[in-house]
């Protein structure tokens, strides 16, 4: 079972496996959650009294004895929504903080397909009407998994942002399919033109995405750059063919 979604709601690696121990054993006292995860007491306890905090388990006495017991899996819909909620009172904040700055950072690097995730949604969000892109063959849909791919048309359609992109024959398949969703275009080269890099520009963003073992996603900001490599767009979308 892939835990890390679990570590992405800000799930502990003690607080996971106690978790999951619960989910398999049922009510239960600590003895067998601590023997089944291996941990130590106190950390058990600890680990314990947070998912108790999280609502995500509960306990009840019983001849003085403490028996818990894992809440429904649905219920992290509301631990999800608490957190969204607790997040939107400190933003005007954030946001406030974020004016005060005299110059922004005009380019950055992201790390990892975390980092890449952040810049595709960070395009998603940047207000823009059109989204733009060349490049990405099949190890860039394999990199991050083609329903992670649906998934960011999915939000982009949902946002309104219509796209044309020229992929490769290699990701045909891919985007016959996106090529039937609303405010979707897309056009092919050849199978040699294949690669592990993607180009995404999107308002004045140029989001250059590297999709090897050790990826990574550079985001430029720059109205100039975007125009250039729109151009450069414009003549790969005029050659390449439905």
């Amino acid at each position: 079972m892939d835990t890390s979604v679990l570590e992405d709601l800000g799930l502990t690696g003690s607080e996971i496996k106690v978790y999951l121990s619960l989910m398999e054993l049922g009510a239960s006292t600590a003895g067998p959650i601590r023997n089944k995860t291996d941990l130590q007491n106190s950390v058990v306890h600890r680990a314990l009294l947070s998912l108790i905090n999280k609502g995500l388990i509960s306990f009840i006495l019983e001849a003085k004895r403490k028996i818990y017991q894992a809440t429904e899996p649905e219920h992290f819909y509301n631990y999800i929504e608490d957190k969204k909620k607790r997040f939107e009172q400190i933003l005007p904040e954030l946001k406030s903080k974020q004016k005060l700055a005299i110059h922004h950072e005009q380019a950055s690097v992201y790390k990892g397909t975390r980092g890449i995730a952040e810049v595709y949604n960070l395009l998603l969000n940047s207000g823009a009407k059109e989204y733009l892109s060349f490049g990405g063959g099949k190890q860039c849909e394999e990199r991050m998994g083609t329903f992670w791919w649906e998934n960011l048309h999915t939000r982009r359609i949902k946002n309104k942002i219509k796209s044309r992109q020229v992929f490769d024959e290699t990701v045909r398949l891919f985007g016959s399919a996106l090529v039937k969703r609303p405010l979707s275009q897309v056009r092919y080269l050849g199978k040699e033109f294949a690669q592990f890099q993607e180009t995404v520009i999107v308002g004045e963003y140029v989001a250059i995405s590297v999709f090897t073992e050790n990826c990574y996603s550079f985001l430029l900001k720059d109205k100039s750059v975007a125009d250039g490599y729109k151009k450069h767009f414009e003549l790969l979308w005029k050659s390449a063919k439905e």
